[in-house]
């Protein structure tokens, strides 16, 4: 079975950087769709950003300009790349997996997702 395994979260200030990984094991991660949700405290989980087929990709208007989801050559991490942090992307950052792909566009509701991974913190401080 799919395990996926988050890492990369920690403290940053506003304004700063971080890299999440989400890797899977056993497994490559060419063909179906990653997506990276968040949650904050007392809110719902909400979709991130997710990479389809390793090419197409999609984004939540809040992190749109800001984050950058991508892949390995080896097509066994995701990651994400998350510049000029705000307060306010505050969460667990955790990553998931819709076994389908799409030529077109990848959802960031969280009916299609599964296999989901344990979560990683991310906090940012002004």
């Amino acid at each position: 079975q799919l395990r996926l395994v988050e890492s990369g979260g920690g403290l940053v200030q506003a304004g700063g950087s971080l890299r999440l990984s989400c890797a899977a094991s056993r497994f490559t991660l060419e063909g179906p769709t990653i997506g990276w949700f968040r949650q904050a405290p007392g809110k719902k989980r909400e979709g991130v950003s997710c990479i389809s087929d390793g090419v197409i990709t999609n984004y939540a208007t809040s992190v749109k300009g800001r984050f950058t989801i991508s892949t390995d050559n080896a097509q066994t991490t995701v990651y994400l790349q998350m510049n000029s942090l705000k307060p306010e992307d505050t969460a667990v950052y955790y990553c998931a997996v819709d076994w389908r792909s799409y030529r077109h566009y990848c959802a960031l509701t969280i009916g299609p997702y599964d296999n989901w991974g344990q979560g990683t913190q991310v906090t940012v401080v002004s």
